[in-house]
């Protein structure tokens, strides 16, 4: 299920995490090679992310419905 990102924290380890319109949260990792995200180090670039969507898996689960 697509949904906006309104914005970015940190978590607890310093990986950055999209806060979403239904309320989840989603970890935006930049690990390479496995996982290309080299937009999410740069606040500009990060910044220019919020408004997009993206899935969010937890949506989609009978038990975990939206947050809002």
């Amino acid at each position: 299920m697509q949904r906006t990102i309104t914005g970015f924290e940190q978590d607890e380890e310093g990986y950055w995490v999209a806060l979403l319109s239904c309320g989840h949260r989603q970890h935006m990792r930049h690990k390479p090679p496995f996982i290309e995200r080299p937009w999410v180090v740069d606040a500009q670039s990060r910044n220019a992310k919020i408004g997009t969507t993206i899935e969010c898996p937890l949506c989609l689960q009978p038990d975990n419905p939206p947050a809002n």
